[in-house]
């Protein structure tokens, strides 16, 4: 294996962490939303959007170092597992694109129901950690579907 090809896997797994790993730190701070006066609810909400940043960027890299490690290891892109998880990556792009913006809008407007939204909330936060958690089986276990 080269030192080339080790720094790409480095980075494609570095990635893939920083684009799982800020959804479980929100799934706690949800559940302070629920009690949070308005200025803290605000401060919660940028912490929030914030994470959502994050991802969207880690993102760009683990596509990125994903091209690259199919380009170099010998994998087709029609291989099972490879077409998987890009059908997946394609999915969580455009839940993601249109899940938590509306929410957190709604929520910053006092006096709506909050209860209501951070249950929305909520629900989207772990459909979204299900689908990178599905994506993440895809690359790890390679099964053979096909």
């Amino acid at each position: 294996m080269s030192v080339y090809y080790q720094l790409i896997l480095y980075l494609h797994v570095f990635s893939a962490a920083l684009s799982i790993g800020p959804f479980f730190v929100l799934v706690p701070l949800i559940g302070r939303m629920k009690v949070a006066d308005q200025a803290a609810l605000d401060i919660q909400l940028t912490v929030f959007q914030s994470a959502v940043r994050i991802v969207k960027h880690a993102g760009h890299l683990l596509v990125l170092s994903g091209v690259l490690l199919i380009l170099s290891s010998g994998y087709m892109w029609t291989t099972s597992w490879v077409t998987m998880t890009i059908l997946v990556m394609l999915a969580s792009i455009i839940f993601l694109a249109r899940a938590f913006k509306p929410v957190i809008m709604e929520l910053k407007e006092d006096g709506k129901d909050r209860v209501r939204l951070l249950r929305i909330l909520n629900r989207k936060l772990w459909i979204y950690i299900l689908l990178l958690m599905l994506m993440l089986y895809f690359m790890v276990v390679k099964p053979s579907i096909w």
